[in-house]
Parts: structure tokens; C-alpha cells; sequence
């Protein structure tokens, strides 16, 4: 298996135009989804995913099974104002590894939208979920569940143990979802609330394999709009 990742830099400006043209702007700034469609525009079916959007600073990163060769001969296809956009000039592109000792040490942050689909119904905050289904909800914590949560998303497959965890960051945020279509046949979109939280800490590599292969899949729901992305440091270095 091979996994690259990927860095770019785009132009706050150009995005909001772009993503407010297209009807891509949540209510609330988020720009998980006109990044989606950005990155689909400019990359295909194969867009790379996960990603994490840092800001206008430190840009935009993303993994990716594509070489980098086809990833910049996508890039250059690319109409001016998905190029300006997403800062495609600035593209950058190497190999990230695919093969990790057991038991290796690294440090860790990522984005993550820790939410449960219920038999009947949309899709709902874990926490929330969690507290409606307890006998003492107000014993619960919502890092506690989120955590838990998180834990066991790692421990599948023998990927990885959390040695060191904590919440850096939540809030409630809306993310645009696309629907089925209206009596024009165009695509409505929904813009849910849910659960977004940063989480930094400590991992301990378990199954090679499985590790690399939760590295391109990511965590948790909504990858493939800003969420689930693993960034990895070496240990203690957060």
C-alpha cells in the first residue's frame, strides 16, 4: 500500500467567493463541504481524503493513495478559480511511510465528529445519545464518552492504544450535507449541528497493517469533509 500526503495553501478570499457561489458556505463558516467539492473538482473520484483544513497559516493537508506525478497532473487541469481557490500553485506532495514498529510511541492530534446512527432517526451527538440511553446521565461527562469512543475507533483491528488522550477543543458546528432532489431536480442541502472536537495525545502503534490502513481511512464519520484525519508527530512532541 502506498499513502502519500499532501499540502496546499488556499486563498480564504477565493474560497468564501467560491463556496458562497456554489452555495457550499455553512451557516456557521464551516468549509468542510466546499472544500469536499473543491478537492473533487480539482482531483476526481480519487480526491484525497481524509483531510484537515488549519487555517489560512498552515494551510490544508490530506493523505492520498494517488502518486504524486497523477496528483499534480490533476492539479494542473484545474479551472483558475478552483487553482486560486485552493492554493494549487503551492501544491506539495511526498511519501508518507506505511510501515510502523509495534509498540512505537507518536504523538497524535485529530479532528473528529463523534456522532451514532440510532435505529430510526438522523444522525445523533454521541454524548447527547449516550445520556438519553443512562439511568444516571448526570454522571456522564461528555470527554469521558467522546474518549471512550475514540478508544475503541484506535483499538480496531489491533491498530493502535491511546496511552495519553484529552479534549483540546469543542464546539457545535454545521456541516453541509447534500439531500435528495427537489421538484427541479436539484440536490438540497442540509446543514445539521453535531458534535466537533479536537483531540491531542500519545498512541502506541499496535498491528503494522492495520495502523497504515487506519491512517487512509481515517476516524469516524464525515471524512471526507474536514474530519477523521490522524496527524502524527513523534512522541512528545506535541
Amino acid at each position: 500500500m502506498s499513502l502519500y500526503l499532501l499540502h496546499c495553501s488556499p486563498d480564504p478570499e477565493a474560497l468564501a467567493i467560491w463556496a458562497t457561489r456554489h452555495r457550499l458556505l455553512s451557516p456557521d463558516g464551516d468549509d468542510g463541504y466546499a472544500l469536499h467539492a473543491l478537492l473533487t473538482a480539482a482531483f476526481g473520484e480519487q480526491s484525497p481524503k481524509p483531510f484537515r483544513y488549519l487555517g489560512a497559516r498552515q494551510g490544508l493537508l490530506a493523505y492520498s493513495d494517488q502518486p504524486p506525478a497523477l496528483l499534480h497532473d490533476n492539479a494542473a487541469l484545474a479551472t483558475p478559480d478552483v487553482a486560486r481557490a485552493l492554493g494549487l500553485n503551492s501544491l506539495a506532495v511526498r511519501a508518507f511511510p506505511t510501515t510502523w514498529a509495534n509498540g512505537q510511541m507518536l504523538s497524535f492530534e485529530v479532528r473528529v465528529r463523534p456522532i451514532v446512527r440510532p435505529p430510526r432517526g438522523p444522525e445523533r451527538d454521541l454524548f447527547q445519545y449516550t445520556a438519553e440511553q443512562s439511568e444516571s446521565p448526570e454522571k456522564l461527562k461528555r470527554e469521558v464518552v467522546y474518549v471512550d469512543w475514540l478508544r475503541q475507533k484506535f483499538a480496531e483491528q489491533d491498530a493502535a492504544e491511546l496511552s495519553q488522550v484529552s479534549m483540546d477543543a469543542f464546539r457545535l458546528s454545521r456541516v453541509i450535507r447534500r439531500t435528495g432532489t427537489n421538484d427541479q431536480g436539484q440536490r438540497q442541502a442540509l446543514a445539521p449541528s453535531g458534535p466537533d472536537a479536537v483531540f491531542k495525545g500519545q498512541l502506541r502503534v499496535g498491528e503494522s497493517d492495520a495502523f497504515a490502513r487506519l491512517l487512509k481511512r481515517g476516524i469516524g464519520r464525515h471524512r471526507a469533509f474536514g474530519f477523521g484525519m490522524l496527524l502524527l508527530k513523534p512522541a512528545h512532541s506535541c
